[in-house]
């Protein structure tokens, strides 16, 4: 969990870094999770390395902006990919079933983690907040957290 969440996204930045100080100029989004923002049951290794990526983004953040470089992260609820569409997934969150649960029977249970009337949001929401966060739009935007989250932080 801690290699492939934290040490990874360490390596991609690392590599990536010296470019865009050469440029002058850029903008590094890393992607979290509203783990990264709040503590979440029985993933404390997820949480962790979560949480490892939003201190990463803010000292990067403070390395990088003399440089004219942007750091952000975002930070989705479920996603609606193959990452929680699964038996073991959907199973966590219905552990009242002696089956895995159907699609719309894991909706239900994860309609109730977010503030707005949702299960998941889709991929190309994240993609939306991340290319928002890299354009120039953003160009005075850095060392932030961007839930994209349905509210489920505020639950």
């Amino acid at each position: 969990m801690l290699d492939i969440n934290l040490t990874g996204v360490w390596n991609t930045c690392t590599a990536t870094a010296p470019r865009l100080i050469k440029r002058g100029a850029g903008s590094m989004v890393l992607t979290s999770s509203i783990a990264g923002l709040r503590g979440l049951v029985g993933v404390a290794h997820y949480t962790a390395a979560k949480h490892g990526v939003v201190g990463l983004m803010r000292s990067l953040a403070h390395d990088l902006a003399p440089h004219g470089v942007r750091v952000n992260s975002v930070h989705p609820t479920n996603v609606d990919t193959p990452l929680i569409q699964n038996d073991v997934v959907r199973s966590g969150f219905r552990p009242d079933l002696d089956r895995p649960p159907t699609r719309e029977e894991f909706a239900v249970a994860a309609t109730q983690m977010n503030l707005l009337a949702v299960p998941w949001v889709q991929p190309v929401d994240i993609a939306n907040a991340s290319l928002f966060l890299a354009s120039d739009e953003a160009r005075y935007v850095t060392a932030v957290s961007l839930p994209v989250d349905a509210g489920s932080t505020q639950r």
